[in-house]
């Protein structure tokens, strides 16, 4: 392409003499993309059942994504990668105990006790959250005198309705499957060539409400990593250097937590295919495929367009926890997963309104900047980074 801009055909993808538009590109792999991290709730709940220690767990994950994004982050980003300095190690390792050790500890453990479905589910609150989070920082501006920054309250105070009744109403179960695949001894396992023998992932015997707790500091820490990660871009243009410092880190974090509490030496065995399955999709599907798409998708079609598919995600959990581990769903959930969605639509429909109004202003005082050959700057959105659902499911 000549010029920065670029045409869509120029960015069609031509296969077989057929071209592709690249705006059908972005739904295709937002659509891969979704069922990417689908299947990492699945197959992580099915790791959990199968007996898989939850310290061990995330460290062959990181220690996976580390090495599939260390030569990528050294060969392309020599030239905007800035001298690494004592205070951005700090920074580093601080996100890292936010992003990626508190992040993934507390999704392990609220998955544990709750399901991939309203695992999956309480994750639409993130960008809700995150704007909170950036609004008590200071960082956002909440504008009750216009519709844009009214959607935005309202968005989160739907999500944190939805998150309150999930973790304080499980209610009735509504639906129960019940699986072709039953064993003869426990009429609820499934056995599958690839995970093994799956008891059922709707979390019985387990502390519901303790579990979604888990799954809110889980939410927590993730926004907290995006708002914060924000300015160390800023400073640090190299977000695969800076993923793959974040991966080094958490897993010397968790090797720490380890030392402490993971003494059985038989946990760091890997005992069956369906383990080492497990192991390898969260730390190269997830991790390392998932995260380049992702950032190819950002890129193109934008944040907003990206945390637009999140939902998706959730519906493609629920399929697949219904038919792979027979997960049953519970009224309680199911209601607060339809406002926690409800209210992330209500946040990027905000999002989407300032970013209009932005334009608009612009366009405004453009041609004051014409004479002095001046192209008008578009007020960054601080919160524009932190709407895509990203990484820590793929970090």
């Amino acid at each position: 392409m000549g010029d920065n801009s670029g045409s869509a055909a120029a960015r069609s993808l031509s296969i077989m003499g057929c071209t592709i538009p690249e705006k059908l590109q972005l739904h295709v792999a937002m659509l891969a993309l979704q069922f990417g991290y689908a299947g990492f709730h699945v197959v992580s709940r099915a790791a959990l059942n199968m007996g898989i220690s939850k310290i061990v767990f995330p460290v062959y994950r990181n220690i996976l994504a580390l090495l599939l994004l260390l030569p990528f982050a050294y060969f392309l980003e020599k030239k905007e990668r800035p001298p690494i300095s004592l205070s951005f190690l700090v920074q580093f390792f601080l996100l890292a105990v936010v992003g990626i050790t508190a992040n993934q500890g507390f999704y392990l453990l609220g998955l544990d006790h709750t399901s991939p479905t309203f695992a999956s589910a309480i994750q639409n609150s993130v960008p809700a959250i995150t704007f909170l989070m950036a609004a008590v920082l200071r960082i956002e501006q909440v504008r009750l005198n216009r519709k844009d920054g009214i959607g935005k309250v309202a968005g989160t105070l739907f999500c944190v309705a939805g998150a309150s009744v999930i973790t304080l109403y499980k209610g009735p179960t509504i639906y129960s499957p019940t699986p072709p695949l039953q064993g003869a001894n426990n009429g609820y396992d499934i056995v599958s060539p690839m995970l093994g023998s799956l008891t059922l992932g709707d979390a019985k015997g387990k502390n519901w409400t303790l579990g979604c707790i888990f799954l809110i500091g889980h939410c927590l820490s993730w926004s907290a990593w995006l708002v914060l990660q924000a300015p160390v871009l800023k400073k640090y243009p190299a977000r695969l250097s800076v993923t793959s410092y974040q991966c080094f880190f958490g897993v010397i974090q968790f090797l720490v937590i380890a030392g402490f509490l993971e003494r059985d030496s038989q946990a760091w065995l890997i005992h069956s295919g369906g383990e080492l399955f497990s192991v390898f999709y969260a730390g190269i599907v997830a991790s390392g495929i998932a995260f380049a798409v992702q950032i190819w998708c950002i890129d193109r079609g934008g944040p907003v367009f990206v945390a637009v598919y999140q939902p998706v995600q959730t519906l493609v959990v629920a399929i697949m926890a219904s038919v792979a581990l027979g997960e049953e769903f519970y009224l309680g959930g199911i209601i607060g997963a339809v406002l926690i969605i409800t209210g992330l639509y209500l946040v990027l429909w905000g999002k989407n309104e300032e970013r209009k109004f932005a334009m608009k202003k612009a366009a405004i005082q453009s041609p004051a900047d014409h004479g002095n050959n001046r192209t008008p700057v578009l007020p960054k959105s601080s919160l524009a980074q932190p709407l895509i659902s990203q990484s820590t499911e793929n970090v």
